[in-house]
């Protein structure tokens, strides 16, 4: 299962669309960060997803809340992602799969599970969200946090 509201989600490390190492920690450093996990850049629900949170970062961004999404894809391939779809925010790899398990975002060892958390400048989860199928319900359920 993945972390669940009131959990204090666990830092990590890993690399951006630029090879750039971005932790929570620095996420966090200036308050709030919504997290998302999604499976794979540039198919159908992924892009959606994405581009839900693009078409609404604004919003999100004016309560001072930063974005990420974090797949399993290296960074060139998140790269073309942000390019194609002008993302504004910030993709990091995976490759290996271990944050996803730590935060309870994978399926059989393998899948990844579409989860979206909103997190507090104190680690501690605010929400998390999870929908394999409506992926505008993962900003939906963000900015009725906020």
């Amino acid at each position: 299962m993945p972390l669940a509201p009131n959990d204090i989600a666990p830092d990590f490390i890993l690399p951006d669309q630029n090879g750039t190492l971005v932790s929570l920690n620095e996420l966090l450093a200036e308050g709030p960060a919504v997290v998302f996990f999604y499976p794979k850049d540039d198919t159908p629900g992924c892009t959606r997803q994405a581009c839900s949170f693009r078409d609404n970062y604004a919003r999100i961004t004016a309560k001072g809340v930063r974005v990420a999404g974090i797949s399993r894809d290296d960074a060139r391939s998140h790269t073309a992602f942000r390019q194609k779809h002008e993302l504004p925010f910030t993709l990091l790899s995976d490759t290996d799969g271990a944050v996803h398990r730590v935060w309870g975002c994978t399926l059989f060892g393998l899948l990844t599970r579409r989860v979206t958390f909103l997190i507090g400048p104190d680690h501690r989860i605010r929400l998390a969200h999870e929908s394999k199928l409506r992926m505008d319900s993962h900003v939906e359920a963000v900015l009725r946090a906020l």
